[in-house]
Order: C-alpha cells, then sequence, then structure tokens
C-alpha cells in the first residue's frame, strides 16, 4: 500500500467515527430544543434571499438549512451524517418548505466550483477536523461575489469550554486534527481564508440557554443526546473515577457559569462569533 493510499484509508476511517460519533443521541433534538435560533440568525447575517442557491454544510437537522429555504432560497443541506436528516426532513414539511438533502465530507464537498451564492454553516463545518481543507472548500463552490457565512462555538465560551473540560478524558485526536472551537477565533478564520475573501464582518453573540433546571440537568442532558459527550463518557466507561469526574467537571462548569439570581434554574450564556465575507472575485 502506498503513503498515499495509507492516508486515504486513515482518513475514511477518521470519517466513519465522526458520522457514528454524530448518528449517536439525539441532536436533533438538541439543536430544536437548546438552539432553536441560531440558524435563522446567520441566514439574517448572510442576506439570504428568494431566488439564491444557498449550501448549508454540516446542516444536521437543518437549523440553518431551513430558515434559508423559509426565506424562498433553493437549498442543499449537507452533512456528513445522513442519519440526522429525517428529522430535517420532518421540521421542513411542518413548515411547509422542501429543501435537497445531500451526504457530503465537508472536506471534500460532492459540488461543482462557484456553484453557489451563500455558503453558509451553523455550528457545523467547525467540526471537521481539518480546518485549512474545510476553509478551501467553502471558497471553491461558492461564486466570486457570493457570501460565506459561519456561525462558531469560541474557544472562552461555554461551549468551548465544555470541550476543554472534556479534553482530558476524550480519545487522543487523530494526527493532523485540530480543536472545532478555534473557528470561534477571528484570527483564525481569517488566516484559514486568506487573500479569498473580502468585506469581512465578525461579531462575538451570545445565545441565551434557560432550559436546564440544575446543573446536573444540563450535564445529563448533554450525555444523553450529545455525540461528542457521548464519545467521551464511552471513552471513560471502564474506569468509574473517571467518569465521576467527568461528571463533576461537567456540572461545575455549568454551576460556575449560572447567570441566574437563584430560585429560577440554571440561566446559561453560550458565545459564538459569527462571521460573515464574500468570495474575493
Amino acid at each position: 500500500m502506498t503513503t498515499q493510499d495509507s492516508a486515504a484509508e486513515a482518513d475514511r476511517a477518521l470519517k466513519a467515527k465522526h458520522r457514528a460519533m454524530w448518528a449517536q443521541g439525539d441532536y436533533p433534538s438538541l439543536a430544536a430544543e437548546v438552539i432553536p435560533d441560531l440558524g435563522a440568525v446567520l441566514v439574517e447575517a448572510c442576506g439570504v434571499r428568494s431566488g439564491q442557491r444557498v449550501l448549508d454544510v454540516g446542516a444536521g437537522s437543518g437549523n440553518a438549512a431551513i430558515p434559508a429555504a423559509l426565506a424562498g432560497a433553493d437549498v442543499v443541506a449537507s452533512d456528513l451524517t445522513p442519519e440526522l436528516f429525517e428529522a430535517g426532513r420532518q421540521a421542513a414539511g411542518k413548515q411547509g418548505v422542501e429543501l435537497s438533502w445531500q451526504e457530503a465530507d465537508a472536506e471534500a464537498l460532492p459540488f461543482a466550483d462557484a456553484e453557489f451564492d451563500t455558503v453558509l454553516s451553523c455550528v457545523g463545518v467547525m467540526f471537521a477536523p481539518h480546518h485549512q481543507q474545510a476553509a478551501g472548500e467553502l471558497v471553491r463552490v461558492c461564486r466570486p461575489g457570493g457570501t460565506i457565512g459561519l456561525l462558531s462555538w469560541t474557544p472562552q465560551g461555554f461551549i468551548g469550554r465544555m470541550f476543554a473540560t472534556m479534553k482530558p478524558y476524550a480519545p487522543p485526536p487523530p494526527p493532523g486534527a485540530q480543536p472545532p472551537p478555534l473557528w470561534g477565533d477571528e484570527e483564525h478564520v481569517r488566516a484559514l481564508f486568506g487573500d479569498r475573501i473580502t468585506d469581512v464582518r465578525a461579531e462575538r453573540r451570545t445565545v441565551r440557554v434557560d432550559r436546564f433546571e440544575t446543573p446536573e440537568a444540563f450535564r445529563d442532558y448533554f450525555k444523553e443526546r450529545y455525540g461528542p459527550t457521548i464519545t467521551v463518557y464511552k471513552n471513560t466507561a471502564g474506569d468509574p473515577e473517571r467518569t465521576a469526574a467527568l461528571d463533576r467537571g461537567l456540572a461545575d462548569l455549568a454551576r460556575e457559569s449560572d447567570l441566574s439570581t437563584g430560585g429560577g434554574g440554571t440561566v446559561l450564556e453560550w458565545e459564538y462569533l459569527l462571521f460573515t465575507a464574500r468570495r474575493a472575485g
């Protein structure tokens, strides 16, 4: 086997692990219940309108793709994990819109050069392991003058800190893989795109999450539904002490971040980077 063949085989194995990670749990319900409005925020920031052809990368169950379709765009929702699509189809049907759903690797998109007016991703492409490769694909499939829009959790924000909390208990990352929350760092994203984009707008915002009664309720919800958290717990399954430490770490993170004044459940604010730009001509 050649070095190139070995690298391709390793990449296929990595992507299979990523697909399996997101297929477990119930990410569609988490997206719908905890961050239901984020996709619409990104669609509005991108100025999506009727008649445009839009690609949602790492679309999951359509948190951004469905609002784009509601705006009148011709939308393709793409994701490495097609197991998420059925929930998206049902949600789109309830809202009376149609869009295309296509299995696709963000690092090797099966679309033509300059095929889309807008290419966007709402906490999706940030989980592709090779950031430069994924950024190159976002640019390639966007037409010159078209819009690229990303909404990503920041390293300093709650979800970035959650990943930092889980890291000591997680399987070691494969060579070359980069942490997802780096997509929430403006300088990192600007460096990925370089001079291939213009008219950059980048803004840190927060989304308020107040559906969890206690820090432990937050932790248990993510243990049950969120693929990355489930994967980390599986990695500690044979070690009760490490599992208990992870339990404490996640609950403590929510407790330390709680903005409530008592008696009203746990109130969290999760920071994200809203980044839009145009593909240079």
